[in-house]
């Protein structure tokens, strides 16, 4: 079996075995949530602080990384929710979420552990100042224009719900796991602060599980989202977060000189599918739902061939 096929098959071959699981109940559907919050709460956060605290980040430019990546988000976004409105006469907050949809790929469940199985840690260190960023900007982005689209909607009375929800993104967003791992980590990388040994074992030991019970419980949380309608749009927006935004990111990071190993994993994650975080978004919004649902869904479905695409053309290009 090439090394294409064997990271591809493993990758997606554990989110499989989580869906199948939770699908024909082996596992409580509740257990799902329980091993996304243990890799959301304490494994990936353990994870990124390790990484960071011990990366060499010689040779990186954080703002070339972002800047190839945000353009691709950028554009799709743009593309997505001007097709949603128009050709499947949507209304603006539909559009939002179309955009959403599109262009937030699944960075950490899956990104990270694809970056890291075909990678390594040069790899890592590429998606983790990615995902130092990603949340914030794209929930800001989110509710920004989740404001603007109410006032084109015609509902300029829940403009105050808008400024609610700025209120609760910024404290969830202090709190949240990811970023407190992120900030220490970096931290720890500034000032070389040691790791005790006996913190760094315990440490090495949950953040070597992260990987797989992230794809784990990223399967069963897909046996709770069932395929609705909207389903058309679902699959165009699927095929454009796994063949489009990647098809952006690549010529940008290659024409801002962006190394051939951060390309390559920019690349990777742009072709990642759709995370949940799009559904969670939608359900904020209050609109939207089925559309994310299904881009989720299909997305992850036919990401096997779209990720084993993309590394192909990457070995081409890179």
């Amino acid at each position: 079996m090439s090394d294409t096929a064997n990271i591809v098959l493993t990758i997606f071959g554990l989110i499989g075995i989580g869906y199948l699981a939770a699908r024909f109940k082996l596992l409580k559907m509740e257990t799902g949530g329980a091993l996304a919050d243990f890799v959301f709460t304490i494994a990936i956060p353990l994870l990124l602080f390790r990484t960071l605290a011990h990366a060499d980040f010689h040779g990186l430019s954080p703002w070339r990384i972002w800047i190839a990546y945000f353009v691709g988000v950028l554009v799709t976004w743009t593309v997505a929710h001007v097709l949603v409105r128009r050709l499947f006469k949507r209304d603006t907050r539909s559009g939002v979420v179309a955009g959403v949809s599109a262009a937030f790929a699944n960075t950490v469940l899956i990104g990270i552990p694809l970056a890291r199985a075909t990678y390594g840690d040069p790899g890592t260190v590429v998606v983790l100042i990615l995902v130092s960023v990603h949340l914030p900007v794209m929930m800001a982005a989110s509710l920004a224009l989740n404001t603007w689209a109410r006032r084109r909607d015609g509902l300029a009375a829940e403009v105050e719900s808008s400024r609610a929800m700025w209120g609760a993104f910024a404290l969830e967003l202090i709190r949240h796991p990811l970023i407190i791992g992120i900030i220490l980590g970096g931290i720890w990388h500034v000032f070389h602060l040691p790791i005790p040994g006996l913190a760094e074992k315990l440490i090495d030991s949950l953040a070597d599980v992260a990987g797989p019970v992230a794809l784990f419980a990223c399967g069963m949380g897909l046996a709770r989202y069932g395929i609705a309608r909207n389903i058309p749009a679902g699959a165009v927006l699927a095929g454009m977060k796994l063949f489009f935004m990647p098809l952006v990111v690549l010529p940008v990071a290659l024409l801002i000189g962006l190394g051939p190993v951060p390309t390559a994993a920019l690349v990777l994650v742009a072709a990642c599918p759709t995370g949940v975080n799009a559904f969670l978004i939608a359900t904020r919004f209050g609109t939207g739902e089925a559309l994310a649902s299904n881009t989720t869904l299909i997305s992850t479905a036919f990401g096997v061939g779209g990720v084993a695409f993309w590394l192909m053309v990457l070995r081409a290009f890179t």
